[in-house]
């Protein structure tokens, strides 16, 4: 038998076997969060805790307080060179309160701003799909108003986070959004700062990625 062949019979069976549909939890083996009687208030907590182990400076606020908070963060780090992007439900209170700093827009090809992305920008600032409770990740579904890397190339990233967009785990993810028939092609999850260890085992930030993370946790109002 030769290897189009066996490769079309394997295929052929695979197409004719039984699939029996699972739910996310079924999926997941009962991962943190499958439970009915766990609340948005739980999902909170727990994704504050585990963002926080992971090495994230998480700040809480309410809608009213954003600008305010994203300006505090701003100053107490002493970022000076801010890019951003274009659009997006908060675009406006980033926009104010980076105003008093330099600000680098993603208004123009990627080519056109390479040098600057790279050696001049201090901290990248961008929305969120959501967040993950389970293991304390953020995720982000990069586009061509704010993309990737606005949050992987700077040293830093402040990320904004509505609490009622927290998932209990990333299933639930997949599951709520439809991704079996919308997968985003960009999907990125982020759990922590950039890391790495090296073969003696030592622990370092930033090697890949930005070395620090600032969350901003969003109550709805």
């Amino acid at each position: 038998m030769n290897t189009r062949l066996a490769k079309d019979n394997i295929l052929g069976r695979l197409k004719q076997a039984k699939r029996t549909p699972k739910t996310a939890e079924e999926m997941a083996f009962f991962p943190w969060g499958s439970h009915p009687s766990i609340t948005q208030e739980d999902k909170a907590e727990r994704f504050v805790e585990m963002m926080s182990a992971n090495h994230a400076d998480v700040r809480k606020t309410t809608r009213s307080e954003l600008t305010s908070m994203l300006t505090s963060i701003i100053n107490h780090y002493q970022f000076e060179h801010i890019a951003i992007g274009t659009a997006g439900e908060y675009i406006s209170d980033i926009e104010v309160a980076s105003s008093s700093k330099q600000v680098t827009a993603f208004n123009e090809n990627i080519e056109q701003w390479k040098s600057e992305l790279f050696n001049q920008i201090d901290v990248g600032i961008t929305h969120t799909l959501g967040g993950i409770a389970d293991t304390g990740a953020l995720i982000l579904w990069p586009n061509e108003h704010e993309p990737r890397t606005l949050s992987l190339v700077p040293p830093s990233h402040i990320a904004i986070v509505k609490k009622s967009a927290l998932y209990g785990h990333f299933l639930q993810v997949m599951q709520d959004n439809n991704w079996n028939h919308y997968m985003p092609t960009n999907a990125l999850l982020i759990s922590g700062p950039s890391k790495t260890a090296d073969i003696q085992q030592t622990l370092a930030y930033g090697a890949h990625g930005p070395s620090q993370l600032i969350v901003v946790l969003l109550e709805d109002e």
